[in-house]
């Protein structure tokens, strides 16, 4: 006879049940990493709308057109991240000025949180549904287009996720260029516009800020200048426009990296309007 309060043996766990349990355990933290991204790439949007550098008067229909610009109806492709996109200022950069004041006719690629390294962005695609990198996007773009000039953007991701730098090839051939590093991929995309679309190419900085792997990429486009014969427009380094004011400033930037509206307006768009007249203008 079995003794009273004899404790039963205890059931194991089937397979099925463990993995539909570490199933579930997954998608709970997936789902919550996936909404912390969202909230730090789109939850700060009404404070970025209330910065005083992105007032209405800043807005892109309260701008006026330029008369007889050496850009107008030049078609342009732009390829960048944040900076390009405007991520600070309402998803407006100096992209949509260009369009207004000098009448250019953009072809804007732009992604936050992507780099010109060929990595996927896990939380570029997390927040903004695309985590392509440069690189991947550009192959996307239609070849048979027709472009003026590619204006591409020195990305800051690749500076902030630490990306290797890699070493200038001693080759011009889109299969000599290693795409993982972010030598090999500026020096791809170079190749790449040249090859599919015959234009002129232009690499632009953003002003400065304190960031050793920044400058060192900064440093790097310039060698790459001189094998390319690119253009570079170099805000990095230009000590005249970075001395301005820290009431300017605050109003021009959101965040060490990201201008506002009338930041873009104001600051960044016409030092690179003067740039693109000479090296675009006819």
């Amino acid at each position: 006879m079995k003794e009273k309060g004899k404790e039963r043996t205890k059931k194991k766990m089937s397979p099925a049940k463990i993995v539909g349990i570490v199933l579930i355990v997954i998608v709970i933290l997936a789902v919550a990493q996936f909404s912390v991204v969202w909230f730090f790439m789109n939850g700060a949007k009404g404070k970025k709308a209330a910065a005083s550098g992105n007032e209405e008067k800043y807005d892109v229909d309260n701008v006026d057109t330029l008369a007889d610009s050496p850009l107008r109806e030049k078609r342009i492709l732009f390829l960048g991240s944040s900076v390009t996109y405007g991520d600070a200022s309402m998803g407006v950069s100096f992209v949509e000025y260009l369009e207004k004041r000098d009448g250019v006719i953009a072809k804007e690629n732009a992604v936050s949180g992507t780099t010109l390294v060929d990595d996927f962005s896990i939380f570029s695609w997390m927040g903004k549904g695309d985590g392509r990198s440069y690189v991947a996007r550009l192959e996307s773009e239609d070849t048979a287009a027709s472009y003026d000039a590619a204006v591409i953007q020195l990305s800051t991701n690749d500076a902030t996720m630490k990306k290797e730098l890699g070493e200038v090839s001693d080759s011009v051939e889109l299969s000599d260029f290693d795409t993982k590093t972010v030598t090999g991929a500026m020096e791809y995309i170079i190749a790449y516009c040249k090859e599919t679309w015959d234009c002129p190419v232009v690499f632009y900085t953003g002003t400065y800020y304190d960031s050793p792997e920044y400058s060192a990429m900064v440093d790097r486009l310039l060698e790459l200048q001189e094998k390319w014969d690119i253009g570079v427009i170099d805000m990095y380094h230009d000590s005249e426009l970075n001395d301005i004011e820290e009431s300017d400033y605050d109003l021009y930037m959101y965040d060490k990296i990201h201008p506002t509206k009338a930041g873009y307006l104001e600051w960044w768009t016409p030092y690179m309007e003067e740039y693109l007249y000479d090296f675009l203008g006819e």
